[in-house]
């Protein structure tokens, strides 16, 4: 395994895991339109026919699209470090961390949706990506 793969695992980690919150989500969803004989119409403004489910079925909806949102900044920063010949152990301990805890975020949205502490891991997420960022900017700026 070269030294830009052990960069690239955490990020394929984290597709890994979007798509397994796409199964879970439609594992849910499907289930959850057939139990009240949901009829979908494609004239419902978007997502006025899934708010009739219950939370607990959008919640994973809701998680799903949001790993669709801010990791696309980890995708890009990842694919950087590696074009930037950045692939060193404090950014691939960053890139873990922001995956762990985006894993983390969705099981907490996806189970129990505490929006409080949803928000704090969302917070503290964020940290690897302004680090990683910040490391990528420096190696630009310098060189």
């Amino acid at each position: 395994m070269t030294s830009n793969s052990l960069i690239l695992i955490p990020m394929l980690l984290l597709i890994a895991w979007s798509m397994f919150m796409w199964i879970w989500m439609y594992a849910t969803r499907i289930p959850a339109i057939q139990a009240v004989n949901m009829k979908l119409d494609p004239e419902a403004p978007n997502g006025q026919q899934m708010s009739s489910l219950p939370a607990k079925v959008r919640w994973k909806a809701d998680n799903y699209t949001h790993l669709m949102e801010q990791p696309t900044i980890f995708y890009a920063l990842i694919v950087t470090c590696v074009l930037l010949g950045e692939v060193n152990d404090m950014n691939i301990y960053l890139a873990w961390a922001y995956v762990l805890l985006r894993i983390i975020h969705s099981l907490v949205q996806a189970l129990v949706n505490i929006i409080e502490l949803r928000f704090a891991i969302f917070v503290f997420s964020n940290i690897p990506l302004f680090w990683l960022t910040l490391n990528n900017l420096t190696t630009v700026i310098i060189f």
